[in-house]
C-alpha cells in the first residue's frame, strides 16, 4: 500500500494493470428509443459474438486510463501490453511502477519469451513490479 502514497512523479508513474474477459454481445432487436420519462429499453435476447480480453492500465494519481484489447490472455498478450505501456504511453518515464496481480503470465520472463533478449531487457529494466496480495 505504500506504493499508492508516493508523491506524483511523471518520471516514475505508478500504473495499475489488470485484465478481464468480456463477452461480446449483439442486439437481436433495436432498443426502444429514449423518450421523456422513459429510459432506453433493450430486448432480453442477444447474439453471442465471442469473447475478448481487455487490459486496463490505470494511473491512479492522474486518472489516466489506457485500454488494450486482445483475443486471449496469454503471456504474449501481456508482453505486448507492457511494451505498449513503456514505448507508447510512457516513453519518457525512467521507471514505471507496475502494480498487478500475480497471474502466471505476469512475469518479466514473459518478455524474454516473446522478444529478442536486448528488447526484453530494455523493457524489463523500466519496470518496478509490485504484486497485489
Amino acid at each position: 500500500m505504500d506504493v499508492y502514497h508516493r508523491p506524483y512523479d511523471p518520471r516514475r508513474p505508478t500504473i495499475c494493470l489488470d485484465e478481464t474477459c468480456m463477452q461480446l454481445i449483439g442486439e437481436v432487436q433495436q432498443p426502444l428509443p429514449v423518450a421523456p420519462g422513459c429510459p432506453a429499453r433493450y430486448h432480453y435476447e442477444y447474439v453471442r459474438n465471442g469473447v475478448a480480453n481487455v487490459f486496463m492500465m490505470l494511473e491512479p494519481l492522474t486518472g489516466t486510463c489506457q485500454v488494450r484489447v486482445s483475443e486471449r490472455r496469454t503471456m504474449r498478450d501481456w508482453a505486448f501490453t507492457v511494451k505498449e505501456l513503456v514505448d507508447r504511453h510512457y516513453p519518457k518515464a525512467e521507471t514505471i511502477t507496475l502494480v498487478m496481480d500475480n497471474l502466471s503470465t505476469h512475469k518479466k520472463a514473459a518478455l524474454y519469451e516473446v522478444f529478442e533478449p536486448e528488447e526484453a531487457k530494455r523493457i524489463a529494466d523500466k519496470l518496478d513490479i509490485h504484486f497485489t496480495p
